[in-house]
């Protein structure tokens, strides 16, 4: 492994001791590039490969593999291709998996996931209007209990507490109905997704999970591994809800910057 930070072997035993197992369903935010750089391999897509494979390796066939490929479509106003449009600001690891022809991607002009595995069906089919809504992915995924996996991102890159502060109805943010274009299988279609907003313009009301973070590690809730230059983090989806639920009772801004309550 002469100048190189992590091997394949490495990246098997970093998702082990970071708690993922056999029939696990995993959604992962990442970042590969903060690992370094890994043995034998110099291209991105080599990299992509190599965790995908890692990752089925672990979970095996009854487990799933999520990643967001959102792309805030219908809010910039702009077309969404079910097929076609890129991923936005979400990773190179993402949009590797979207483009995998076992892959299947929801139809929400927002905050669409793709998913490849077991549970792929169940996960995107005949998603709802309400991007975190009733029967939304994030509800499904929930009930599952699925695990929420981090490679070298802050806190703040964790999209279902937007699902648990709807559920919680919080005070800081607000449904809005976005309308656009949509294009599946060539065809032309009006959509309409409803995200669960806040005031850009309020302060107040900017995220910030660091709280959330150091409560989980005081519980152990959190399983991290190290791996090359970098760290994975993962943890279960309910004790997520569990926790946030228990804090905002006295803590309404336990999620958020300032003092909006």
């Amino acid at each position: 492994m002469e100048n190189s930070d992590y091997s394949k072997k490495d990246i098997l035993i970093a998702l082990r001791n970071a708690g993922l197992v056999k029939g696990d369903d995993i959604l992962v935010h990442s970042n590969l590039g903060f690992f370094g750089k890994l043995d034998g391999n110099k291209e991105s897509v080599d990299y992509c490969q190599a965790f995908a494979e890692a990752i089925f390796d672990v979970i095996g066939n009854e487990g799933t593999l999520i990643v967001p490929t959102f792309t805030y479509s219908f809010c910039w106003n702009k077309i969404f291709d079910l097929e076609k449009t890129a991923t936005s600001d979400c990773g190179i690891f993402s949009e590797y998996i979207r483009k995998k022809p076992n892959a299947i991607r929801t139809k929400d002009g927002i905050h669409s996931i793709t998913a490849i595995g077991n549970n792929v069906e169940y996960y995107t089919h005949d998603p709802p209007e309400h991007s975190f809504g009733t029967n939304s992915f994030w509800e499904r995924f929930l009930k599952k209990d699925g695990k929420i996996c981090r490679f070298n991102l802050n806190p703040d890159f964790n999209t279902f507490i937007h699902y648990v502060e709807k559920q919680l109805d919080v005070p800081y943010r607000f449904d809005k109905e976005f309308v656009g274009e949509m294009i599946i299988d060539g065809e032309n279609f009006v959509g309409k997704n409803i995200h669960f907003v806040r005031d850009l313009n309020d302060e107040r009301t900017v995220p910030d999970l660091s709280k959330l973070e150091s409560k989980m590690k005081k519980m152990d809730l959190i399983k991290i591994s190290n791996l090359g230059k970098g760290q994975i983090l993962c943890y279960a989806s309910s004790d997520i809800f569990r926790v946030i639920e228990n804090e905002m009772k006295e803590d309404p801004n336990f999620l958020i910057k300032g003092e909006f309550a």
